[in-house]
């Protein structure tokens, strides 16, 4: 479930798997990174609005969630 600022709520479908395979090709976390995950996500039939105001707060929030996900695997790995 993706969280933004304005308190909306989006589900994805297969997010965990893509920040998974992002890892492990040792992807940083970008807006490159974010731009390449919302591609994935359309891959997976997630409906992600085409407005540049909603890709822009998408990838805001899915930068924010791929950084969360390697702090806790670095985390995990200590």
């Amino acid at each position: 479930m993706l969280h933004f600022p304005d308190k909306t709520k989006a589900s994805v479908f297969g997010l965990d798997e893509i920040m998974a395979e992002l890892y492990a090709e040792g992807r940083k976390a970008s807006y490159d990174t974010a731009d390449e995950i919302i591609e994935r996500l359309k891959e997976k039939k997630n409906f992600i609005p085409s407005s540049v105001t909603a890709h822009r707060e998408y990838a805001f929030v899915l930068l924010q969630e791929y950084r969360n996900y390697i702090q806790q695997r670095s985390n995990d790995a200590r």
